[in-house]
């Protein structure tokens, strides 16, 4: 009797669930998780009203007069975003939304306050308008692309346009030393930026195609494995490429999160640490060259040296030294929302330096908690590309997520003394349409793989049902 009981009892022989029929499984339910999202972004636009009340009553002593405005505008822009989740992407991670919304408020409102400073060149309008184009298109990819490896489809026509973005910039003139921007009349763009999101396609695909040959093949020297020189040729050659970017555009920064971008989707794909070894050489020994012979290049390794040469000199503080007392001024708290005195930085202070508005006023507390978003948005895109069955999806993932991990590295360590300036956009806070616009493509790419992560795990009828 308790032989044929195991045999024919619920979970049949050796509990395999060979006696269940189809219809005894329970369905799998996933909570979609849209309510708490909503939470946080009715959170994140009111801590941004807060911010923009707070510095009117610095500055004024009253409630800045669009306050209202600006809140309204905000919340309905995070909102018809969030209804495009609802409907296109139930599944989607929660935090990345309202993270993107508060990151974009927290920069609308120091660009506003660096405004009120410079009554001749206000930002802020125009910085508002490229954030409303940034969230149309986040609407547009989260509602158009509903599966990811659509993308795949196109990665040599990734790679092609990313390279003509790149070549653009060479032929117009230099803006403050470096040649990133197209300008054409009363408007300009910055290429690279939406540069970096197509080489991610374009590696993604072919890391996913090689990943094998790049791991196993070809010669071994001592304890590295080197691949073939046919899937070896592209490393070669992005690694010129990123030389030369650096070479012709003097843009150290472009060119540091190019080639870094490629070698942590490579270590990523091989798991090979190797890779990150050579990375660090070839990037060194590229950078050294051009520097050595690149004056503007030089110039900034030389001001990150000796950040304080012009004071010595009885010039005064340079950019550089006004930061850094910028940062030391915020002490452990800031000295509150408007009432800083950052804009002494000069001409880049809503640019590459607003980060030390950000230190100044908030301190170190605040810019914590600034960190802490940017490390919550990286690690959510790394979660949701490692939930991922198929390489591609896992390695674009991992490598969009890495653009804002490597792009705020490289800008807050420049403004912060610890590495040479390079002249990029602080993702979100900084003035900049391009960088926001772009920015918020990576937010939508990431919410459809978090979106396709989790619904995996729903019956293959309901999963076809999703897509």
């Amino acid at each position: 009797m308790t032989g044929s009981t195991g045999s024919t009892g619920p979970t049949g022989p050796a509990g395999t669930g060979a006696g269940v029929s189809p219809s005894a499984v329970p369905a799998v339910r996933l909570p979609r998780r849209r309510g708490t999202e909503l939470v946080l972004i009715v959170l994140a636009v009111l801590l941004s009203v807060y911010g923009y009340c707070a510095v009117g009553l610095a500055k004024n002593g009253s409630v800045p007069p669009g306050a209202a405005g600006y809140g309204a505008g905000l919340g309905v822009l995070a909102l018809v975003a969030h209804g495009a989740i609802r409907l296109r992407a139930p599944y989607a991670d929660p935090l990345l939304l309202p993270i993107g919304v508060l990151l974009n408020g927290l920069g609308l409102v120091l660009i506003y306050r660096l405004d009120l400073e410079t009554p001749h060149d206000q930002a802020a309008p125009a910085q508002l308008i490229w954030s409303t184009l940034g969230v149309a298109l986040f609407i547009a990819v989260v509602v158009l692309v509903r599966d990811h490896r659509v993308l795949q489809r196109y990665a040599y026509l990734s790679a092609v346009v990313a390279l003509l973005l790149m070549v653009l910039p060479i032929f117009f003139p230099a803006v403050n030393g470096a040649r990133i921007w197209l300008r054409i009349g009363g408007f300009s763009i910055q290429p690279g930026e939406f540069a970096k999101v197509l080489l991610a396609i374009f590696f993604a695909s072919y890391l996913a195609a090689n990943r094998n040959a790049l791991s196993y093949t070809g010669k071994k020297i001592w304890r590295f494995q080197l691949p073939t020189m046919r899937v070896f040729a592209p490393i070669l050659v992005f690694w010129l490429i990123s030389v030369g970017v650096l070479a012709l555009e003097r843009d150290l920064g472009t060119s540091l999160l190019f080639f870094g971008l490629f070698i942590v989707m490579l270590y990523v794909a091989t798991g090979r640490g190797s890779w990150i070894a050579i990375g660090l050489l070839l990037a060194a020994g590229g950078a050294v060259f051009v520097g050595a012979l690149e004056p503007h290049v030089n110039s900034r390794v030389h001001d990150w040296l000796h950040p304080f040469a012009s004071i010595d000199a009885g010039e005064g503080p340079g950019q550089l030294a006004q930061s850094l007392f910028a940062f030391a001024a915020g002490g452990m708290l800031g000295q509150g929302l408007g009432a800083g005195h950052s804009i002494l930085i000069g001409f880049a202070v809503k640019s590459d330096f607003i980060l030390a508005t950000a230190g100044e006023e908030l301190g170190l507390v605040g810019l914590t908690a600034i960190f802490l978003l940017y490390a919550l948005l990286v690690e959510r895109g790394y979660r949701a590309g490692l939930a991922l069955r198929d390489p591609f999806g896992r390695l674009l993932a991992i490598g969009i997520a890495s653009i804002v991990a490597l792009q705020v590295f490289v800008i807050a360590g420049g403004v912060m003394g610890l590495i040479p300036l390079t002249g990029m956009a602080m993702p979100f806070l900084a003035q900049g349409g391009s960088s926001v616009v772009t920015n918020w493509i990576i937010v939508a790419l990431l919410v459809g793989i978090s979106d396709s992560a989790r619904a995996q795990l729903l019956p293959d009828d309901a999963l076809e049902a999703h897509r």
